[in-house]
């Protein structure tokens, strides 16, 4: 089984993570997962720490030669903020000494975990609580789930996305989404995240991609935020991953515990999902065909039926709100006088959804490859191939 976990803070020395359970013989390089990372730090609305942190893993443990050993992976990232010393993070972050001097943080942010964080571990400093919350931690996520991403293209499992909505500027309906997509994805779902990536908010659609890079200028002058919606789609999943079994081996329940995990996700759903609500049967489930295998004459379940892979591609939505960090204040409460005050600002994105679209294209991986070793499983690459090339769906 494949885990991990991140460790360190946002504007501490570095981030690291540990990945265990890769097969042994899996090729790996920093430049492959370094091609995510360089990903999730593109995109219209970005904010300004984007223009100079260049995340590239560092190797600390579990590769030999460019393949995995079967032991933890580990890597690191630095943190060049803390780096440069250019605003005091050496002191604001030091691991000892008293703090003193170090201005404590405490005026929270409504729609972040400033508060809550604070209360639960009892902090009279919000700092710790930022430091750890932040979306800053999604680069080693990426890079940690880049691993499993690696391992399900050996099998020819591809993983894609593109931006749906942002604000008020989004396709207006699930047949126009497939329109964009259904030809693209005949090559991979790869494709589609290369097509996406050639504007600047991730959308495939020209027109819309206008729509919604000015009204994120818009709300970049009003000092605001915007979120919206993304879809991700996996191509090459064989039939019968997952279990109907048990609810908690499901993997619905599984990729939505990925997404909702993700800084600022609200929302998420499979296939037609909440728009199954509203429309009659015939127009929800998917007809069964056989021509040399089964076959669904549309793929309105998303690629899932009953908590298992029907070999369709797998489409996920996701919603993210509008980042809490906004330049125009608005009302909120000083942790240690009590008094109602204006927000503070830190550095931040006006509009963070083309981002995030790569961190949940990678937080589903280890997801994904998990279901694939519990079938096909074995401790090497070459004995998972093996076991593989014997299935028939």
């Amino acid at each position: 089984m494949i885990r991990y976990l991140t460790a360190g803070e946002s504007h501490g020395p570095e981030l690291v993570g540990i990945v265990e359970g890769l097969p042994a013989g899996l090729p790996l390089s920093s430049r492959e997962i370094g091609i995510h990372l360089a990903r999730r730090q593109q995109g219209y609305g970005r904010g300004g720490r984007m223009a100079f942190e260049k995340d590239a893993p560092d190797f600390v443990s579990g590769v030999r030669f460019g393949k995995t050993m079967g032991s933890p992976v580990t890597m690191k990232l630095p943190n060049r903020a803390f780096q440069k010393d250019k605003d005091g993070w050496p002191e604001v972050m030091a691991a000892e000494g008293s703090g003193e001097g170090v201005e404590p943080i405490t005026v929270p942010r409504p729609g972040h975990a400033d508060l809550v964080g604070a209360q639960k571990f009892n902090f009279d400093d919000i700092r710790p609580v930022i430091e750890r919350s932040s979306a800053r931690e999604t680069a080693m996520r990426v890079a940690c789930c880049a691993t499993a991403r690696i391992f399900l293209k050996q099998f020819g499992i591809e993983i894609g996305g593109h931006v749906l909505r942002i604000g008020s500027h989004g396709y207006d309906s699930w047949d126009a989404v497939r329109r964009e997509t259904d030809d693209i994805i005949r090559d991979g779902a790869e494709t589609l995240y290369q097509k996406a990536d050639e504007s600047e908010v991730r959308c495939l659609n020209a027109d819309l991609t206008d729509g919604m890079t000015e009204e994120i200028k818009q709300r970049r002058k009003e000092g605001s935020s915007l979120g919206g919606v993304y879809e991700i789609i996996v191509t090459g999943l064989p039939a019968g991953l997952g279990t109907y079994t048990q609810w908690d081996r499901k993997l619905e329940g599984l990729l939505g515990q990925a997404i909702m995990s993700t800084q600022a996700m609200k929302g998420v759903e499979i296939g037609l999902g909440f728009e199954s609500g509203s429309r009659p049967g015939h127009e929800v489930h998917d007809e069964i065909t056989y021509e040399d295998t089964f076959r669904r004459t549309t793929n309105r379940a998303g690629g899932l039926e009953g908590g298992m892979t029907t070999g369709m591609p797998l489409i996920i939505r996701g919603v993210m709100k509008p980042i809490p960090t906004m330049l125009t204040p608005i009302d909120t409460v000083d942790l240690h006088t009590k008094e109602t005050v204006d927000t503070r600002y830190e550095r931040s994105d006006v509009c963070a959804l083309p981002r995030a679209v790569v961190v949940a294209e990678n937080v589903i991986a280890p997801v994904l490859a998990n279901a694939f070793l519990e079938k096909f499983g074995g401790d090497s690459l070459d004995e998972v191939k093996k076991h593989y090339a014997t299935f028939t769906p």
